[in-house]
């Protein structure tokens, strides 16, 4: 179960981390925001080599993500159970959160991009919650290899047909 403390308890350990001088959080913050375009970069350099039939954007991807992997390293030093990936996740979402808002917003869609921004500062929140250690994931459990979710009882090692990607996806998005 996710424990996220009260409003008293987080400025009072934000403080603590401020006062330790062991987190610097304006250049964590710099530092978010480069790892969110690392990732956008990775992504680039995967699709043009996919559209150009080139691989020497593969090897571009490659150090994109090194560079990305010890930068991460540096905000998320010790990972329980997924944290790491969560960390990866969360600052890629709210990039393509904020990318999506950008683009409503020129196109003159003002109340859909605030949406997409409101949304982009809530899963950046969340990292921030997950990188300051404010809610517990002890509980989050790693999924196998071959299963789609927690509940996804297939362990085979046979790969998936499409009927059994769509069987597993509609039953993943049964929320």
């Amino acid at each position: 179960m996710t424990t996220i403390i009260n409003q008293s308890e987080l400025i009072k350990k934000v403080n603590k981390l401020k006062a330790s001088g062991t987190v610097d959080l304006s250049t964590e913050e710099d530092l978010s925001l480069a790892i969110m375009n690392l990732v956008s970069l990775e992504e680039h350099f995967f699709f043009t080599a996919q559209k150009t039939n080139k691989p020497t954007y593969l090897d571009l991807l490659s150090q994109t993500r090194e560079i990305r992997k010890s930068l991460l390293a540096r905000m998320v030093p010790q990972n329980e159970g997924e944290t790491w990936c969560i960390a990866k996740h969360l600052l890629a979402a709210t990039m393509r959160l904020m990318e999506v808002g950008t683009k409503l917003h020129s196109d003159g869609k003002t109340d859909e991009a605030k949406l997409m921004f409101d949304r982009a500062y809530e899963v950046y929140s969340l990292f921030w919650a997950l990188r300051l250690k404010l809610i517990d994931l002890s509980g989050v459990k790693k999924v196998g290899v071959q299963q789609l979710n927690i509940h996804d009882a297939g362990k085979t090692a046979i790969p998936w047909s499409k009927e059994d990607i769509v069987s597993k996806l509609v039953d993943c998005c049964n929320e």
